[in-house]
């Protein structure tokens, strides 16, 4: 077994990765450490030593590869992470494993004026604030699978997958969704009517989105700015062809690490 590891060198110290790849060395495999994430390949499985940011960077470039990961919380919530920092040796257990279970999340693939990217957690579309810029609410209209879904005042739109719905989705209002659920949410952000309530829908299905007049929202996939949607630009979500698969001690793992996460 070839085992990778990738660590946030400003949250992880050197002796870490040093000490799982002797570990996996002692137990018959062989380890690379990839500095920075953009340099992995070639393994059959990742050790991902930081927190949701690492972890989702590292599976973007890992789903890619088709390789196996599992994370080590070494930042401050974790809800992509396996194992804590003090069980750090626990996941040179489970990368070793034959047979290991493991939880398919699914991607997004976010076409902007026709250049895709692929996201792991969400799409949000947020309301611009700027020093001397007057504050409205974004109007959008929204369409899923050719037909309307409705028209948005809010401060913003959050297209999250499952792996999302934990993220800025449930700080913004949004539903849990399992991982492995066959689905996506959107969810208003600060929405201007008591009507507008997060939606769950196929993951079959493809969304698009409509700014009308002088309305300008800003794209933000899994945190990184995309650039300013404006009226007549064009802006579709749907399912990707790829998917990142995560290794697990146990598929029931995840309700108990939720539950620990936000209590």
């Amino acid at each position: 077994m070839k085992v990778g590891i990738t660590y946030n060198a400003k949250q992880v110290d050197d002796a870490a990765p040093a000490h799982l790849a002797a570990l996996i060395g002692q137990a018959g495999g062989t380890c690379v450490v990839f500095s920075p994430s953009e340099e992995i390949g070639g393994v059959d499985r990742l050790i991902v030593l930081g927190g949701d940011g690492s972890v989702l960077h590292a599976a973007k470039r890992a789903s890619r590869l088709g390789i196996p990961l599992v994370g080590v919380n070494y930042g401050h919530i974790g809800f992509l992470t396996e194992f804590e920092k003090g069980e750090a040796e626990r996941a040179v257990e489970l990368v070793l494993d034959e047979c290991p279970d493991t939880i398919v999340r699914t991607l997004l693939e976010v076409d902007f004026n026709g250049a895709k990217r692929e996201f792991l957690n969400e799409l949000a579309l947020l309301r611009e604030v700027s020093q001397g810029k007057d504050i409205r609410a974004g109007k959008l209209s929204v369409t899923i699978d050719g037909s309307s879904a409705g028209d948005f005042t809010a401060d913003g739109l959050i297209v999250a997958t499952p792996t999302g719905s934990t993220a800025y989705s449930l700080s913004a209002g949004g539903s849990i969704v399992t991982p492995d659920c066959p689905a996506f949410l959107l969810t208003p952000v600060c929405a201007f009517s008591l009507k507008s309530r997060p939606i769950v829908y196929p993951d079959t299905s493809e969304l698009s989105f409509t700014l009308g007049g002088q309305d300008a929202l800003l794209a933000y996939g899994d945190g990184e700015f995309l650039g300013k949607v404006m009226a007549g630009d064009k802006l579709s979500v749907k399912r990707s062809g790829r998917s990142a698969t995560f290794l697990t001690r146990s598929r029931s793992e995840f309700f108990r690490r939720l539950t620990n996460k936000i209590n």
